[in-house]
C-alpha cells in the first residue's frame, strides 16, 4: 500500500468518476483502476462497486475511505507541522463558507495571503450543516458558519460579525423613497430567496412568521448567483446582508436596510478541536484572532 492509492481512493469518492478522478491524479484510467483493485487485494475487501462504470463504495469500502482521509490529511499534516518548525506556512487551506455571509471571507483570505505568500487557498460555498460534517471528517481546516448550532466541545470558534439584512433591487425596476424598510412593506413585494433550510432563509421566515407575515416568494433557488440574476431583471427583490457587497457588483443594484433585520445567530470562523488538525488551521485560526481583534 502507497498514499497514491489512497489519493486515488479519495479522488474517485469526489468525483465519483473513474475518468474524472484519473485525470484529477494525472494517471490514466487503467492505471488507477489497477491500482485500486491492488489495495483491495491486498486489504482482503472490496471497497468499490462496479459494472461499466463507478457506482459507489460498499459498505467497507465507506470506512475504509474515512481512514484513507485521515492518513492523507495526517500527510498534509506533517507537511505544515515541518514548514510551520521552520517559520512558514505552506500548504492548502480549505475554508467552507456559508452563502451570504455578512462577513466577505476574502478578508480573511487577503490576510493570511499577504502574510504567507505560498499559502494556496480553496472555498467551498457550503450549508451550516455540510461546513460542521466537513469539518468533522477533515475535509475542511476551517469554516464561516453560524454558531447557534455549535458544540463546543467538540469545535472552537471566533465570532466575526452579526448578519445584518437589506433589500437587494434595481433601481431600474424598484425604488424606495425611505432610507429603511419594514418587514411589512418587505412582504408586499416580489421576492427571491434562498431554498428553505438554510439558515439564511430561517432567518428571513422567522422575521416574517413573528410579525405574522407569509409572503409567497416569487422565486426560490439555492444558487446566490440566481437570485442576482433575477433581480437584475426586475423578476424580483432580494433580502441579502448588508455587508457583502452585492450592491457593488452593477451600477443599478441597490441594498436599502430592513429595520431590525439580522440573522438569528451571529457568523464565526470555526475550527475543529479534535486531532487530527493541521498546524496550518490552527496557525491561521490564531493568526485570524489577532488580526480582527487589532
Amino acid at each position: 500500500m502507497d498514499i497514491k492509492q489512497l489519493r486515488f481512493l479519495v479522488a474517485l469518492d469526489e468525483t465519483r468518476h473513474f475518468g474524472q478522478a484519473a485525470a484529477r491524479c494525472h494517471v490514466t484510467q487503467p492505471t488507477l483502476s489497477m491500482r485500486l483493485r491492488s489495495l483491495e487485494d491486498e486489504l482482503g475487501l472490496e471497497l468499490v462497486r462496479r459494472s461499466q462504470r463507478f457506482e459507489g463504495f460498499t459498505a467497507e469500502g465507506e470506512r475504509i475511505l474515512a481512514w484513507a482521509r485521515s492518513l492523507l490529511a495526517a500527510q498534509d499534516g506533517l507537511y505544515a507541522e515541518a514548514a510551520a518548525c521552520r517559520g512558514q506556512l505552506v500548504g492548502t487551506l480549505r475554508l467552507g463558507v456559508v452563502p451570504l455571509a455578512g462577513f466577505d471571507p476574502l478578508r480573511l483570505v487577503q490576510l493570511f495571503a499577504d502574510r504567507h505568500p505560498e499559502l494556496r487557498f480553496q472555498l467551498f460555498a457550503l450549508s451550516s450543516e455540510q461546513i460542521l460534517e466537513r469539518l468533522g471528517r477533515n475535509q475542511l481546516d476551517l469554516g464561516i458558519s453560524y454558531l447557534d448550532r455549535l458544540n463546543p466541545q467538540h469545535f472552537a470558534s471566533l465570532e466575526l460579525a452579526e448578519t445584518r439584512m437589506g433589500l437587494l433591487h434595481d433601481r431600474r425596476h424598484f425604488q424606495f423613497a425611505a432610507a429603511a424598510l419594514s418587514w411589512e412593506a418587505v412582504a408586499t413585494l416580489p421576492l427571491g430567496l434562498l431554498s428553505s433550510g438554510m439558515h439564511f432563509r430561517q432567518s428571513i421566515d422567522h422575521a416574517l412568521r413573528s410579525r405574522g407575515l407569509s409572503p409567497q416568494p416569487r422565486l426560490e433557488t439555492d444558487a446566490v448567483h440566481q437570485l442576482l440574476q433575477a433581480v437584475s431583471t426586475g423578476l424580483c427583490c432580494a433580502v441579502m446582508p448588508l455587508d457583502g457587497g452585492l450592491d457593488e457588483l452593477t451600477e443599478h443594484l441597490t441594498l436599502t436596510p430592513i429595520d431590525g433585520a439580522h440573522t438569528l445567530a451571529p457568523l464565526g470562523l470555526i475550527l475543529r478541536r479534535s486531532a487530527p488538525r493541521s498546524a496550518l488551521a490552527e496557525a491561521c485560526f490564531t493568526e485570524a484572532r489577532m488580526l480582527l481583534e487589532a
